[in-house]
């Protein structure tokens, strides 16, 4: 039996059909490994930082970061939207450190890690925060330990300053050789 041309089209176009659906459906897949920051990266905190240092060396952490933002900062969008939210980075973090976001404008009471009271706002200026975002790293005596200012140019960058801090490089060179080196 010969094939009607109607039938042979349809037959023909099945396959293209098909195809042309799971490339369109692929895209979609994508978000669904991203997670939001703020559930799976930074911690609950009521503030005591002073606790979360503690809590960070009974977890055997390498150090605390403090992810400085501000509302309506386009960068510290960015890094929300395409770094902080890589399960990736997550993950690497999570395992190596206590992670907190803090409002640059904040006026949230906070105990910082020597036990004294301050607002965000006043935390985020002793520290030198006049330009969002800032990552700082501090070690598990609360004493600051590396900075980054500024965006990353996505995840692999910013997984290479976390292990800059978590394998201790900072001890002995700057970021800017330590990521020439490992490139």
């Amino acid at each position: 039996m010969i094939p009607s041309p109607g039938r042979h089209n349809r037959l023909t176009r099945l396959p293209a059909l098909l195809l042309l659906l799971l490339a369109t459906a692929l895209p979609l897949q994508a978000p669904a490994q991203e997670r939001d920051p703020y559930k799976h990266l930074f911690g609950m905190t009521f503030g005591d930082f002073q606790e979360e240092l503690a809590m960070a060396r009974e977890e055997d952490k390498k150090a605390v970061m403090i992810f400085f933002e501000m509302d309506g900062c386009p960068y510290c969008r960015y890094m929300k939207e395409e770094v902080l939210n890589r399960p990736e980075v997550q993950d690497y973090y999570n395992t190596h450190f206590a992670s907190f976001a803090v409002d640059v404008e904040g006026a949230l009471e906070i105990t910082d890690f020597q036990g004294r009271t301050t607002t965000e706002r006043e935390w985020a200026a002793a520290h030198g925060v006049h330009v969002t975002p800032v990552f700082l790293f501090f070690d598990l005596e609360g004493e600051p330990i590396a900075r980054h200012t500024g965006t990353t140019d996505g995840p692999g960058p910013f997984l290479k300053l976390g292990r800059y801090v978590a394998e201790g490089h900072y001890r002995d060179q700057s970021l800017e050789a330590f990521l020439k080196e490992v490139e």
